[in-house]
């Protein structure tokens, strides 16, 4: 590929549930694509299908194959087996930059990464009322939220962008059935993207949902879950590209 003077091309995209066999190969022909078109691949959460470290394993091996910088987050089925440390681990291990709560920076671009968590957006979330339970709930979004801050307080970068899997607003849940949006993101994660600048916002969960929206700030905020790109772009690229200008650029 070659490499834009003073660009740097993002390519993101989440919800790979790496794991079920019939995406095996996709995947595979995904990354191709992302190697020649871009120079920073970017993933959303939900990488393997069940959190299961032979899913990530798996992943780890298709992944060798991809010669840029690799930043990720993981999302709630990476979770799903409680075995977030070892499947960080072996992501790690092939070369990619797993973050949660810390911050990447390549080619002059900033990345800030969570998980983020549920809640819901607006007047719909849900507050720190009653039950202990319900406020132990509320407060994993409000500690996602704070993991976000301090990540972008680290950035130094003259570019910066934010890795999500839960949506921190409800515009780019809009198309899901609206009794599950307090499951697919939480307003209290867009607090943070209000305080410190930011060019772009990625996330995924959201596989019924819009492909972009903005925050009340005015910063994009991009849904790139496989699913939703496939069925948008049939024939076309099933991940998106975010062009930044940066002074340089990557090298050739």
């Amino acid at each position: 590929m070659t490499k834009i003077p003073g660009k740097v091309r993002v390519a993101a995209v989440g919800d790979l549930h790496f794991g079920r066999t019939e995406y095996g190969p996709p995947i595979r022909r995904l990354f191709g694509e992302v190697v020649e078109q871009a120079d920073v691949l970017a993933l959303c959460g939900d990488l393997t299908d069940t959190g299961e470290p032979e899913e990530a394993r798996a992943l780890a091996r298709v992944l060798a194959g991809v010669n840029i910088p690799t930043v990720a987050v993981l999302g709630n089925h990476d979770y799903h087996a409680n075995k977030t440390a070892e499947v960080s681990r072996i992501l790690c291990e092939s070369g990619v930059h797993v973050l949660d709560g810390s911050s990447y920076e390549v080619f002059g671009v900033g990345f800030a990464g969570v998980k983020g968590f549920a809640g819901g957006f607006g007047r719909g979330a849900l507050g720190p009322w009653g039950e202990e339970l319900i406020k132990a709930f509320v407060q994993e979004a409000l500690n996602e939220a704070l993991k976000l801050e301090t990540a972008l307080a680290r950035l130094r970068t003259e570019r910066r962008v934010v890795l999500l899997h839960y949506s921190p607003i409800e515009g780019t849940v809009e198309g899901e059935p609206k009794e599950i949006y307090c499951y697919l993101g939480s307003s209290r994660l867009e607090e943070p993207l209000g305080r410190y600048p930011v060019d772009a916002v990625f996330h995924g969960h959201a596989h019924h949902g819009q492909p972009e929206g903005r925050t009340r700030t005015d910063v994009p905020v991009y849904n790139v879950s496989l699913s939703l790109l496939q069925r948008l772009h049939p024939e076309g690229r099933p991940f998106r590209i975010l062009e930044l200008p940066v002074n340089g650029g990557p090298p050739d």
